[in-house]
């Protein structure tokens, strides 16, 4: 099916779609004004939802002491109010928690537009219901036009009343059903008069402000307005997602240029209104030139520009250019922006007299857009000062400038005397130059105006005066002025635009640094404690980074190191780490707390994996767009730092496992080997014993029962190495240390292994003098029979083994040699793992469980000794020597033993 199939559903109307099933269900009851009955028409329709059996419940309704709606109220159930300490007294207000507690099928809100109390959990009550929604349950409020942040504007200049309450029209966005109630202006008028909206004092002030028929009829075009954009807006909606077909005709695209300017919020509103007007996308956009300095109060009004353009949901972007004209067009052609709106400020500047306005400018260059130019209510008050112009110098600077100026002038007279030179006025440009280069414009400008009236009194007649006898010499001195101040001014700007590469420079070298730095680092504490030190030193605020610990926020790293937040910091914190948002100081969310909280986004879905908080005590200002983008990059950063550790850990992990479930798989492999040949010769010996008892010669029975003890024995040998080898894993083994005879081992050694059927000739030999070693005797058997066990396994049968004991650099050395084939090289090397076992002469593996040297290693190496195989043994062509060199301690009394 083709992508541009018109019988295929739009994917982002049905993800839409789906995404409003995940969610409660928002109904807004809207009015033009108060009075119109909204609250009556909200309650009617929740009795009637109540009587078809729904769960009905009423977070907070308020009457204003009407009767008819106290009477609508009865029957329903009502959630108790919190009530909230504010300036010494307590103020009841909405339950947020309480209501999802209760969780309701239905809950009803009243006054979606109303501000809480400080101290609340939201600022806004429509935040609370935004809360509700994301969990789930249905919520139905009441609103008046008024109230809508993109007409506030609007309805100041039509009642000449300025509403404090807002709702952003994001959150009316979210409504999946708007209800218009509405009143002629006459009867609203009336219910006024009857006492039916307010009292009787201030519904004769209403009526004579507010509620004016005029103002009424505005006010209802406005609400009607509303509601047809937004059923038209529903209508697409369904049609794209039930892919029914229509004449689509191409959408409007505008864009709104904000800058930072005192119009720059109404254009932005202006451009809010005609999008929704249009039902079109539209576009937020701010041009920086490079080198540009901003003042602070206009990077202000530019941030609260944009964030308002956020919050009515326009598209912000950034862009960086030096012709703002062509940038602009350039973007508008690249989004295919139809309709471009710009305010244009009534402040006079001679730049705008001598090279246009940014509109004209539009408007001359633009082809196939149409330009909205918004003008200022009212003419901007002139800066004060030089706001554009970098800040002044070092007090050094203004030192330097009348120096320089005089060094020039000294020159100057000095070589006049000897030389005649046509223009002394270059050394005073000289002067002019170093100190806009060194310190910038304004030392350059007072240098400028030295130079200028130096140059007049010493060099231009009559000398000794300001007086200018000639004309043609006094439009030189104003040349030299103008070029004078010109150069100072490039050159300080120069010396700015450097100033402030080098800024960026240090910073995106700080960066680097962060980022290699935490890519060294091998777990999430060491991360954790590198983000919180440079998120101090960056925004030069306490810091504090905090991860999930089973379900639960813990704090990782603090700078200035803190171990523990007070409780309402931490409910910020929890609700930015649940809802992936942020919240705290500056936020819309627990605005009270001295925290700002912003969540760290792993990769896994976008899901959080700890949150981020900075300290934003009394005071202190709050961020501004450049350390908000700061503390963006360093917390996109750690997270990411944050998820690489935990990736690593889940690896390890994984590895761990898989390592785990291989020597798992091969113990049971080898047991059920091992373990299967001597119990089938105890069962086929048991099984003759007992079913031909009495019919078998007394020989033929001592036999099978010496056979069924050899075997027995042997698989007794087996689990001790297996015991062995989890004791030595686990580091339980516990050595009994005692003095014992090497040669009473060796020579056990060597009984156990005839006893168990082996046919070798053993030979044990041990050197004169010979010491006693403190060790362990069980153990040390249960080592040297491993050794000899392997010997037998893989010598061959006619071989012969020879033990021997030495002594050699204070170490007491026993060596177990074979003359069989030897070990091959490649499993040389590895004789002493766990689980290796090498080819026999008959072709097999043998039938060890490829444990016993293991064992013997690791027995050896407890008691602080060493273990080595050599293959072929030394002074032979094939064979295998193995010797184990053990640690002697002095005062041990002397035995000496020699059997051959």
């Amino acid at each position: 099916m083709s992508a541009m199939d018109p019988t295929r559903a739009d994917p982002e109307a049905l993800l839409a779609a789906a995404e409003r099933e995940a969610r409660g269900k928002l109904r807004i009851f809207l009015g033009a004004a108060p009075g119109v009955g909204k609250t009556y028409a909200m309650l009617s329709a929740a009795r009637a939802a109540k009587a078809a059996g729904g769960d009905v419940v009423i977070g907070i309704v308020e009457t204003h002491g009407r009767a008819e709606t106290e009477a609508l109220v009865a029957g329903l159930e009502l959630l108790p109010r919190s009530n909230i300490p504010y300036r010494g007294r307590l103020v009841p207000e909405f339950d947020v928690q309480a209501a999802l507690e209760r969780h309701p099928g239905l809950l009803l809100v009243d006054e979606y537009a109303h501000s809480n109390v400080e101290g609340s959990r939201h600022p806004k009550r429509w935040q609370d219901v935004q809360e509700l929604l994301n969990a789930g349950i249905d919520v139905w409020t009441t609103l008046n036009i008024q109230h809508l942040d993109s007409l506030n504007d609007v309805v100041q200049r039509i009642t000449g009343v300025r509403v404090r309450e807002t709702v952003p029209d994001m959150a009316l966005k979210k409504a999946d059903e708007i209800i218009l109630v509405d009143l002629p202006s006459d009867e609203l008028i009336k219910r006024l008069a009857d006492g039916k909206v307010y009292v009787e004092d201030t519904a004769t002030r209403a009526v004579q402000s507010f509620f004016k028929p005029s103002n009424l009829t505005a006010l209802r075009e406005l609400a009607l307005r509303q509601v047809a954009a937004r059923v038209d807006s529903d209508l697409v909606a369904r049609m794209q997602g039930s892919a029914i077909q229509g004449p689509w005709a191409a959408g409007e695209r505008l864009l709104v240029c904000v800058g930072p300017d005192m119009a720059a919020e109404r254009v932005v509103r202006e451009a809010k209104r005609l999008a929704d007007r249009m039902d079109a996308t539209w576009f937020a956009v701010t041009v920086e030139r490079p080198g540009h300095v901003m003042a602070t109060r206009d990077r202000h009004r530019l941030e609260a520009g944009l964030r308002l353009a956020e919050n009515l949901g326009a598209e912000v972007r950034s862009l960086v250019a030096s012709d703002v004209p062509a940038e602009l067009l350039r973007f508008a052609g690249f989004e295919n922006v139809t309709q471009i709106i710009i305010g244009k400020a009534r402040r006079w500047s001679l730049r705008a007299f001598l090279r246009g306005s940014l509109a004209d400018a539009l408007v001359r260059a633009a082809t196939g857009v149409a330009i909205h130019v918004v003008t200022a209510d009212q003419p901007e008050p002139a800066a004060r000062g030089l706001p554009r112009l970098p800040q002044p110098g070092p007090l050094a600077g203004y030192l330097v400038a009348p120096l320089g100026v005089g060094a020039a002038t000294l020159l100057g007279l000095l070589l006049t005397r000897f030389v005649a030179l046509p223009n002394v006025s270059m050394l005073y440009l000289l002067a002019v130059l170093m100190p806009a280069l060194l310190y910038g414009v304004w030392p350059a400008i007072i240098a400028s105006t030295l130079s200028f009236l130096s140059y007049n009194f010493f060099f231009i007649d009559p000398v000794d005066t300001f007086t200018v006898a000639r004309p043609h010499e006094l439009l030189a001195l104003l040349i030299f002025l103008i070029v004078a101040v010109a150069i100072s001014a490039l050159a300080g700007r120069s010396r700015e635009q450097a100033r402030l590469a080098a800024q960026r420079m240090r910073a995106t070298r700080r960066l680097y640094e962060f980022t290699r730095k935490l890519s060294a680092r091998p777990d999430s504490a060491s991360v954790a404690e590198a983000a919180a030190v440079e998120l101090h030193a960056a925004l030069g605020s306490a810091s504090v980074i905090l991860t999930s610990e089973k379900g639960e926020l813990a704090i990782a790293a603090a700078w200035p190191p803190e171990d523990r937040l007070d409780t309402a910091s931490m409910t910020a914190a929890s609700w930015a780490f649940d809802h992936g948002e942020p919240a705290g100081a500056g936020t819309g969310t627990l605005p009270s707390v001295p925290w700002f909280f912003r969540p760290l986004t792993g990769a896994k879905a976008g899901a959080p994996i700890g949150v981020v908080g900075i300290e934003r005590t009394a005071g202190v200002a709050a961020l501004d767009a450049e350390s908000e983008g700061i503390l963006g990059t360093l917390a996109e950063q750690t997270a990411a730092a944050l998820v690489r550790t935990q990736l690593s850990a889940e690896v390890t992990q994984a590895r761990t496992a898989a390592e785990t479930e291989r020597v798992r798989n091969i113990l049971l492999a080898s047991i059920s080997h091992d373990f299967r040949t001597p119990l089938a010769s105890i069962l086929g010996a048991a099984t003759s014993l007992i079913d031909y008892g009495a019919d078998i010669p007394e020989a033929a029975r001592r036999d099978l029962l010496l056979q069924m003890r050899d075997e027995a024995e042997n698989l007794d040998q087996m689990v001790r190495n297996l015991l062995s080898m989890t004791r030595l894993e686990a580091g339980a083994l516990d050595l009994r240390r005692d003095w014992i005879d090497v040669v009473e081992i060796m020579n056990r050694a060597c009984s156990a292994a005839r006893r168990r059927g082996a046919t070798q000739r053993f030979v044990v030999t041990a050197a004169p003098d010979l010491p006693l070693l403190r060790a362990d005797p069980s153990l040390m058997d249960q080592a040297l029979g491993n050794v000899v066990g392997n010997a037998v396994r893989y010598a061959g049968p006619q071989a012969r083994i020879g033990l021997s004991a030495t002594v050699i650099d204070g170490q007491l050395v026993i060596a177990v040699t074979d003359d069989g084939p030897g070990i091959a090289p490649d499993v040389l090397p590895h004789v002493f793992e766990k689980f290796v076992r090498a080819v026999r002469p008959g072709g097999d593996g043998g039938d060890g469980s490829g444990l016993g040297l293991a064992i013997t290693k690791g027995i050896v190496e407890a008691h602080g000794g060493t273990v080595a195989a050599r293959s072929p043994a030394p002074g032979q062509r094939a064979g295998t020597r193995i010797a184990l060199r053990l640690p002697l301690e002095p005062a041990a009394p002397a035995e000496t033993e020699e059997i051959a």
